[in-house]
């Protein structure tokens, strides 16, 4: 992307722009402000697929009533080192953001705290939720789910959401260790921009409407995504919908409104445990880092979450680059 096809933020003034834009649909400050920072946080990660041209999305969600923007999630405790929120067909990141302190205090004396939500739109990057709980110290595993576009292990149609499960872990010294990834071969949202570019998908990614394989990304957004790894991919798909939708008594996938059309929340859920190292190993954080460096020395193996952190560096120093078309349809929402 060449400078003149750019505009050039700050971090800052890209929140600001993006809570303005969620302001202006309707979305409560405490809204605006949760969606905003986790959306531009993608964006400086390096996750464009779920950074601001999926904020978007959020936009006409708010618009059509798909995420409710005055919700007050409903927080309760009914055990020590359990939180339960009902978003009540709010955004995603409200309830856990008000619950973030919580939590945090909560595994830091019991040793582990649960996060489960219910009722809520879905989450874009689910790594934002973990890395924050690393970023305190906590070891932290999270899982959403929302509307149906992933075959299970024997279907042709689809029953499951993406369903992605992340993890993230404190590393000392460095960047936490952030893996965010979904159970299908690919995100919804990289299948959907290969339809707008009019780029074929490979092969293995997605099968069209009657259930067979296909490259092209147009009839797969009619069909079904496909699991990574086969039945073992799908089986993950459906521990996390168990995890997600079972324990929060938010809607299963097959039950659970699109999120990119229609007036209907999806009503979808994010399960969230974090955990203190440091009370079971307290050197954990060290010999994480010293483990690490091992494999990325010795074996060269690749460690998820160092090119993210880099990325969001970068940003924080010289800006945050947006086309300048995304950056006029959010100014003007």
């Amino acid at each position: 992307m060449s400078a003149d096809d750019s505009v050039v933020l700050s971090l800052a003034e890209a929140v600001a722009l993006c809570e303005a834009a969620a302001r202006r649909r309707g979305a409560s400050p405490q809204v605006a402000r949760s969606i905003a920072t986790a959306f531009v946080r993608a964006e400086a990660e390096g996750q464009s697929a779920v950074g601001l041209s999926h904020f978007v999305d959020h936009l006409d969600a708010l618009a059509r009533g798909r995420i409710d923007g005055q919700a007050v999630p409903m927080l309760t405790r009914p055990a020590p080192a359990l939180i339960l929120s009902d978003a009540r067909g709010g955004a995603a990141h409200t309830g856990y953001d008000l619950a973030f302190d919580d939590i945090v205090a909560a595994a830091s004396t019991y040793g582990i705290a649960a996060f489960a939500q219910r009722n809520g739109f879905t989450c874009g990057a689910l790594g934002y939720f973990v890395a924050r709980l690393a970023e305190d110290g906590l070891v932290g595993l999270a899982a959403t789910n929302g509307p149906p576009l992933l075959a299970g292990s024997g279907s042709r149609k689809p029953v499951f959401c993406t369903n992605p499960m992340a993890f993230a872990a404190p590393v000392a010294g460095g960047p936490p260790l952030l893996i965010d990834q979904a159970s299908s071969a690919t995100a919804f949202v990289s299948i959907r921009q290969s339809a707008r570019e009019g780029r074929p998908i490979p092969e293995g990614w997605a099968l069209d409407s009657e259930g067979n394989p296909t490259t092209d990304p147009a009839r797969a957004l009619g069909g079904a995504l496909l699991a990574f790894g086969g039945a073992r991919g799908a089986n993950l798909a459906l521990m996390v919908e168990v995890l997600a939708a079972g324990l929060t008594g938010a809607n299963w996938s097959l039950d659970a409104a699109p999120f990119d059309r229609g007036g209907e929340s999806p009503r979808a859920g994010l399960f969230v445990v974090a955990i203190a190292p440091r009370l079971i190993d307290a050197d954990f954080p060290e010999r994480l880092a010293q483990q690490l460096a091992r494999l990325r020395r010795d074996y060269g193996v690749h460690v998820p979450g160092r090119a993210k952190a880099a990325s969001r560096r970068a940003a924080e120093r010289d800006g945050l680059a947006i086309p300048k078309s995304l950056h006029r349809l959010i100014l003007l929402a």
